[in-house]
């Protein structure tokens, strides 16, 4: 069996190796991304706790900045939020798309997530809520969410 592991070894490391810079984004750990949400008053905004918004993003993206997803109806899920092409950010790949936050997805997929914040804001606004998250109402709608903040 170990000479499997140590060929499985230099394996690895050519795969990581080959890995594009750039590819990983940057994964914001829970308590600092409890101190941003609330410096950008996501406290109460939209009726929600930051527990919500820290519980939405997990399920989401597992804090991850450039996190992307693809949908069976051909829209793409971009950034810490996934926010939506076909609804609220431009791709220029998915027909039909509205551009409801006037974004490039592409600017939701780097490491500054205030323009990330800033559409998820205008899209909880309109829904009054975290609705249009499908993760938001599997795994947090109506759950104990003081996890999510706990020693943070």
């Amino acid at each position: 069996m170990k000479p499997l592991l140590l060929l499985g070894l230099p394996l690895l490391l050519v795969l990581l190796a080959a890995t594009p810079p750039g590819c990983q984004g940057v994964i914001i750990s829970r308590c600092r991304l409890v101190q941003i949400f609330r410096e950008n008053e996501l406290e109460g905004f939209a009726r929600k706790t930051v527990a919500d918004w820290v519980c939405l993003v997990q399920h989401e993206s597992s804090y991850n900045t450039r996190a992307i997803n693809h949908d069976k109806d051909g829209s793409t899920n971009y950034g810490i939020f996934q926010i939506n092409s076909k609804y609220w950010c431009a791709d220029g790949q998915t027909p039909g798309a509205t551009n409801g936050c006037h974004i490039a997805c592409s600017k939701l997929m780097d490491d500054n997530i205030a323009d990330d914040m800033k559409c998820a804001k205008l899209i909880a606004q309109q829904a009054r809520g975290l609705t249009p998250w499908v993760a938001w109402n599997n795994h947090c709608r109506g759950k104990d969410l003081r996890p999510y903040v706990s020693g943070c």
